[in-house]
């Protein structure tokens, strides 16, 4: 049966100190942010996809009654996300993150020649940036 899914819309990371997540989102890796509620959570945009980095101590409470009924949610622990970075310029964002002092935890290249560039946020999320041909899906604008 074939899926109607388009997409990922949104991912989430979790992150106690906000105001780390946001220097390094937003500072080091320059994602524009489109929101920041408090110290419950910061979003940016990144490409086609918006990035979402919640306070676990905020979302895992209720949610107050009112017209954003979200069901209450949160993680423990590091997460994962990866960043699609078009192949010729994954130099240019290790070089990036070097100049940030963001140490490289691995830079890894595939048996079948995609590439992934792994570091830690300030959470401790693993945060990986990896060419278009990883999953052979394509470069997709963004």
């Amino acid at each position: 049966m074939p899926t109607i899914i388009d997409g990922v819309l949104e991912a989430a990371l979790y992150a106690a100190d906000l105001d780390a997540a946001e220097a390094f989102y937003g500072g080091v890796l320059g994602l524009r942010r489109i929101a920041r509620g408090g110290d419950r959570h910061v979003f940016y945009a990144a490409g086609q996809t918006v990035l979402l980095i919640f306070n676990p101590a905020e979302t895992e409470r209720p949610p107050r009654p009112g017209p954003m009924p979200v069901p209450a949610h949160g993680g423990r622990g590091p997460g994962h996300v990866c960043l699609r970075v078009p192949s010729a310029r994954l130099d240019e964002m290790a070089s990036l993150l070097g100049a940030a002092g963001v140490a490289i935890e691995a830079d890894f290249h595939w048996p079948g020649g995609a590439r992934s560039i792994y570091v830690r946020d300030p959470a401790g999320n693993s945060v990986e940036f990896a060419g278009d041909d990883l999953w052979g899906l394509g470069a997709t604008a963004g």
